[in-house]
């Protein structure tokens, strides 16, 4: 990976779709699906994918226009951060979908879990190879983390959701292994439910995480957050699960700091990793100032 300035920009993973690729106002409407929305697409199956390439080429194309460092697919293949590669798996009943308790409180489907979890084939790796044609940036791709997975899902199968998340660890690290083999530069895991479940997290999300990272061939990070800023208004100044993260093997630790106001006086001091600090604060549709950022 070409070295970096001090200070490196990037997107947390996504960035907004066009509205000729993907139906925003019902997107905007409900918190992120967690099982597939087929309907939500505006175009036809059979030619999906070419437009998903295309929309790919203008998230890129705003990154490099803006300076970032790092740029991301802006997960355009997606209709959430999470439910691509969830319903993707063996293992999974995409059809009769569970139900489970969203961080909100309310209830929503889920992938429901049937049988022993396991990747079939790889889900975002067969596109780096697009990505790399159109951009000589450094390349972070974005996976659900296995915990986050396992509070993401209604289990009929294993004993426990800790065993749970461990088959979800070890289908997220099939896909590591063969995104950093195809010429990804960082792999990051998007844990927001470690923050909105501690309790659950203390018990088996660090031994989740760490079986996901194995083996890893370059940088890893590890994102928390507190929701989406449209559905998720009143947040914490502070993580009830933070210094936990210590343990967990992933090099970089991201984290929402703009919209709670969170100060970095405020967090334990994670020694050996480095903090990505988010800067933006993404319910306020008035895009911020270089000044308000740096004074942040």
């Amino acid at each position: 990976m070409a070295s970096l300035p001090m200070l490196p920009t990037s997107l947390v993973g996504s960035y907004a779709q066009p509205s000729w690729l993907i139906d925003r106002e019902r997107l905007g409407q409900r918190l992120p699906p967690r099982v597939l929305l087929n309907d939500l697409w505006h175009v036809q199956t059979t030619q999906l994918e070419e437009a998903q390439n295309d929309a790919t080429i203008v998230a890129l194309d705003d990154q490099h226009r803006a300076g970032v460092d790092v740029v991301t697919d802006g997960e355009m293949r997606r209709e959430s951060y999470s439910n691509r590669f969830a319903n993707a798996l063996d293992g999974v009943d995409i059809d009769r979908p569970g139900e489970a308790i969203d961080r909100t409180g309310k209830t929503v489907p889920v992938p429901r879990v049937v049988g022993d979890i396991s990747r079939r084939q790889p889900v975002e790796a067969p596109f780096i190879s697009f990505l790399k044609k159109h951009t000589d940036k450094p390349i972070k791709i974005t996976l659900p983390g296995p915990f986050t997975m396992s509070q993401q899902a209604q289990n009929d199968f294993y004993p426990d959701a800790g065993s749970m998340a461990m088959a979800f660890a070890a289908a997220v690290n099939e896909e590591l292994r063969d995104l950093f083999a195809a010429g990804v530069d960082i792999v990051q895991f998007d844990e927001p439910y470690v923050q909105a479940r501690p309790d659950a997290a203390r018990e088996y999300a660090v031994d989740a995480i760490n079986r996901a990272l194995d083996g890893a061939a370059g940088p890893t990070v590890l994102h928390v957050c507190f929701g989406y800023g449209k559905h998720v208004a009143d947040k914490p100044n502070g993580y009830a699960f933070f210094e936990e993260l210590g343990a967990c093997v992933a090099d970089e630790i991201s984290i929402e700091c703009a919209q709670p106001r969170l100060e970095m006086d405020q967090l334990p001091i994670l020694p050996g990793k480095k903090i990505h600090v988010g800067v933006l604060d993404l319910r306020d549709e008035i895009p911020e100032t270089p000044e308000l950022v740096a004074d942040r």
